[in-house]
């Protein structure tokens, strides 16, 4: 689960790390009093979506101006013109797709004296199973083009959760930054914070890009990124009231009501699958043969007739899905349910573009019967191979 930048800055308040002043702003009529609330002589207005890339974004809408979602005011009116400029409109940057996103929200928060930029984040690393600290002296930027042409740049390294986190690893940050002085300090006593908020909220990524160096010498997080760990986030219930169902794709949404493991794409073939594993494979298998997967949607090893019915209707809610390959290895599950979830989804919803069907596993007769014996328009496969070449050959004709 992600959150504005906004609630990430209220929560790195709430512990202590230093932020600068601000206001979110919802209606176009509350910008003016809520920059007037700040001292300025500089404010900074930024879009609030859940991506990255805002500052070199742009908005689709005619009239919005070519200037990115990151702008610089230098009075409380010209502050209140910028946010309500942006409300409203669809931004595009690089990570939100051409589709971009609709802002529903501008924070005004007071403008920063840079003197420095660096990058940090603190992140779960799957490969050690612990908290890792990710550095850099290049802040502003994206840090993957940072790993690509100057990795030296970056430090990385994990904390043992035996020892937790300890002031030699804020030291380390410190000297690969180049502070000096009280800025040393500075950096333990923050990185101290951090980790033991990331641990503390369940954070599955935490990201500070940039962190400064102001002009008075003092640390600051100038911006904010937070992801958590989505089961546990009902042991967080500061933390879900945060969620912004508004930023989240309808389809993704609908499909966590009923549990189902589902993630839009962009391409024209739908999937239907049994295991998270077997979706991967059954993703490749379809680019393998000249098309692309519309998403990714694991039924789970449990599923009900009711819940594959739900996630027929998700599959088939997409426009841009063009075709439907159903891929079953009943294990746990079992084929004839599947089958019976699949025959009462057409007979509801409809069915307006092929449909490929490969069971095999746990009462896999049984549920080649109930879809046989029934009046859906299905392309049955044998295996794998034979589903994802029938299901390419009906979409591309």
């Amino acid at each position: 689960m992600n959150i504005h930048e906004y609630q990430a800055k209220a929560l790195l308040r709430s512990y202590g790390a230093p932020v600068s002043d601000g206001r979110v702003v919802l209606r176009a009529e509350e910008a003016k009093t809520a920059a007037g609330e700040m001292d300025g002589p500089l404010w900074v207005v930024k879009a609030q979506i859940h991506a990255g890339g805002r500052g070199k974004g742009k908005f689709k809408e005619a009239g919005a101006g070519e200037e990115g979602g990151v702008r610089l005011a230098k009075s409380v009116e010209e502050a209140a013109d910028e946010a309500k400029k942006m409300l409203g409109r669809t931004l595009v940057t690089k990570q939100t797709g051409p589709a971009g996103k609709q802002v529903n929200r501008v924070y005004i928060e007071d403008g920063a004296g840079i003197s420095k930029e660096f990058y940090l984040a603190l992140l779960v690393d799957r490969g050690s199973s612990r908290v890792s600290f990710v550095a850099s002296t290049e802040g502003g930027m994206d840090i993957e083009e940072v790993a690509e042409s100057t990795p030296e740049k970056i430090l990385s390294f994990s904390v043992d959760p035996a020892t937790g986190y300890q002031a030699f690893h804020g030291r380390r940050i410190a000297f690969m930054l180049g502070l000096e002085g009280a800025q040393i300090k500075q950096c333990v006593g923050l990185m101290g914070t951090l980790y033991k908020m990331f641990l503390e909220k369940d954070m599955e990524m935490l990201e500070i890009n940039p962190l400064i160096l102001s002009d008075k010498g003092d640390l600051k997080c100038l911006d904010a990124k937070m992801g958590f760990d989505s089961n546990a986030v009902y042991r967080h219930r500061d933390i879900s009231e945060l969620r912004d169902v508004t930023e989240e794709d309808p389809k993704e949404l609908e499909a966590s009501k009923y549990d189902l493991n589902y993630i839009a794409l962009d391409g024209e073939i739908g999937c239907m699958v049994n295991g998270a594993g077997l979706a991967m494979a059954t993703m490749d298998i379809i680019k393998l043969y000249g098309a692309e997967p519309a998403n990714f949607l694991d039924v789970g090893g449990g599923a009900t007739k009711e819940k594959v019915t739900e996630a027929f209707k998700i599959i088939t809610s997409d426009p841009q899905v063009k075709g439907i390959l159903v891929n079953i290895f009943g294990g746990i599950m079992r084929c004839d349910v599947i089958a019976e979830g699949v025959v009462a989804a057409v007979k509801e919803v409809g069915l307006k573009v092929p449909l490929v069907v490969r069971l095999e596993g746990t009462k896999v007769e049984e549920g080649k019967a109930i879809i046989n014996n029934s009046d859906v328009d299905v392309i049955a496969a044998d295996d794998l191979k034979d589903g994802a070449e029938k299901i390419v050959k009906a979409v591309k004709g």
